[in-house]
C-alpha cells in the first residue's frame, strides 16, 4: 500500500490481503514514519493483522516492516521493535547507503530475520544510457553486502526490462558460478564460493494477468510482490490476493504437468 492510510486501516490492508492468499505484505519504499501513520503505531497494527490471518489460515505470514530512518541508531531502534514484536521481516531502502545496508544486514542475520532491500533510487544512476552503472552491478554488490532479497525486474508490468537482461540480474543473484554470457551482460567467468544467494523480487505493476509470462521468464526462485495488483481488484483486496494465489498455483499445476 503507498501513503496515506492511518495506522488501523493499513493493518486491515495487511489483515486482508494476508487472508485472502498471499504469503506476505510489504511496507512501500516511501513509508517510514510520516504524520498520519507513526513507525510504531503502524508495526503494533501490521503485526496484529499478521497473527489474525495467521491463525484463521493455519499459514505462516508477515509483513515487511519497512525500518528505514534518518541514522543508523533510528534504524537499530526500528528494528529491534519490530523483531521484539514478533515480526520474521524487516527492510531498508537503498537510499540508505552502502554502510547502513552492510550494518542491518549483520544486524539482521543475529536477530535471525530475513532482511528485503527496496531498490529505492537505483534509478538515478542505473537506468540512464549515458550515464552511472548498470544494476546488475547493484545485484552484485548487494548479495555481497548479505541482504536476502532485492528487486531484480519483472520482463512484464511497468518497470519492464529485456528478458535476456532481467535474466542476468537474477542469474548474478542465485548462482553460485557465473559463466560469460554476453546476452545477459556477463562478461567474465565469476565464482561466488560460498557467499551466500539473494533472492531476486519482481516488483511493480505485475498482476496476475501475467502469471504465465512470469512463471516463464523469472522461474521458481523468485518473490512475486502484487501491490496494486492486489489492492486494486474491484471486489476488493482479500479478492485480489485470492486471485493472485489461484493464478500462480494453476499455472505451477499446468507447467508441472506439461500443459501450455
Amino acid at each position: 500500500p503507498k501513503l496515506g492510510l492511518s495506522g488501523k486501516n493499513y493493518g486491515r490492508v495487511v489483515y486482508e490481503g494476508l487472508t485472502g492468499g498471499l504469503d506476505f505484505l510489504k511496507d512501500d519504499e516511501n513509508i517510514n514514519s510520516q504524520p498520519f501513520m507513526r513507525w510504531k503505531e503502524r508495526f503494533l497494527y501490521c503485526m496484529e493483522g499478521v497473527n489474525r490471518s495467521a491463525a484463521a489460515t493455519g499459514e505462516v505470514k508477515g509483513s515487511y516492516l519497512n525500518v528505514t530512518a534518518a541514522t543508523i541508531e533510528n534504524m537499530y531502534e526500528r528494528a529491534e521493535y519490530s523483531h521484539a514484536i514478533g515480526s520474521v521481516i524487516c527492510m531498508i531502502d537503498l537510499v540508505v547507503g552502502y554502510t547502513a545496508i552492510q550494518t542491518m544486514a549483520i544486524w539482521a542475520r543475529k536477530a535471525e530475520m530475513i532482511l528485503h532491500l527496496h531498490r529505492a533510487g537505483n534509478s538515478t544512476y542505473a537506468r540512464q544510457k549515458n550515464h552511472g552503472i548498470n544494476f546488475r552491478v547493484i545485484c552484485k554488490w548487494m548479495r555481497m553486502s548479505g541482504v536476502d532479497h532485492i528487486h531484480a525486474g519483472t520482463v512484464v508490468g511497468k518497470l519492464e526490462g529485456d528478458p535476456l537482461m532481467v535474466r542476468g540480474f537474477y542469474n548474478t543473484l542465485l548462482l553460485t558460478e557465473l559463466k560469460i554470457n554476453l546476452p545477459e551482460g556477463l562478461f567474465f567467468d565469476m565464482d561466488w564460493a560460498s557467499l551466500r544467494k539473494c533472492v531476486p523480487v519482481a516488483s511493480g505493476g505485475i498482476h496476475c494477468g501475467q502469471m504465465h509470462q512470469l512463471l516463464y521468464y523469472l522461474g521458481d526462485d523468485v518473490v512475486l510482490q502484487f501491490g496494486g495488483g492486489t489492492i486494486g481488484h474491484p471486489d476488493g483486496i482479500q479478492a485480489g490476493a485470492t486471485a493472485n494465489r489461484v493464478a500462480l498455483e494453476s499455472m505451477v499445476l499446468a507447467r508441472n504437468e506439461g500443459r501450455d
